[in-house]
């Protein structure tokens, strides 16, 4: 409802965000409350799109550390390969994380390995058939559905949130000195 209060049988309004800053500034006056009307939109809305991306995934029958790895080679162009070394600095993964990954993306038959060109203990990552074709499927269901949850904005809307939150990670990484995140 328009004032905030919820019809009988509906959930509680999902954006108690101004009440929870509203509290805090009434029972501890001079509390920082800035924040909360921003920081906590963020955080419900990460949990909420990772929670629908984990289940639009589960139905596209791909995990997402799988849909990171063939992804990113994905979009590397052709041939579609990559070194380990580079999936890891792309993804923000470890190389320990992306050697399981690839070992199991390898026994599902969705890459393989070869030998790199770069040195001797460099490996070389391409898809294979059946990698590229689940990519392909996967990135249209997911990416589709993402795109249907934000097409209540406006492309005007859907820039300048771009561009907000740009400045927001931008100046969040340096505050935290957390350069990669």
């Amino acid at each position: 409802m328009a004032d905030g209060t919820a019809a009988s049988g509906d959930s509680p309004p999902p954006y108690p965000a101004a009440e929870i800053a509203a509290a805090w500034r009434r029972e501890r006056p001079g509390t920082p409350t800035e924040s909360i009307e921003i920081v906590t939109p963020i955080w419900r809305l990460a949990k909420l799109f990772a929670d629908d991306r984990t289940r639009v995934l589960r139905e596209a029958g791909i995990d997402a550390a799988t849909l990171d790895l063939l992804s990113v080679i994905r979009r590397s162009g052709p041939p579609y390969a990559l070194s380990t070394r580079e999936i890891a600095r792309r993804t923000l993964v470890t190389a320990g994380a992306i050697s399981q990954r690839v070992a199991r993306a390898e026994r599902d038959g969705l890459v393989q390995r070869a030998p790199g060109t770069t040195g001797r203990r460099a490996v070389d990552v391409s898809l294979t058939a059946d990698g590229h074709a689940l990519i392909e499927r996967s990135v249209d269901v997911v990416l589709g559905r993402e795109a249907a949850l934000v097409s209540d904005l406006s492309a005007q809307e859907r820039d300048l949130l771009i561009e907000l939150l740009e400045k927001l990670m931008t100046d969040a990484r340096r505050r935290t000195h957390n350069p990669g995140s």
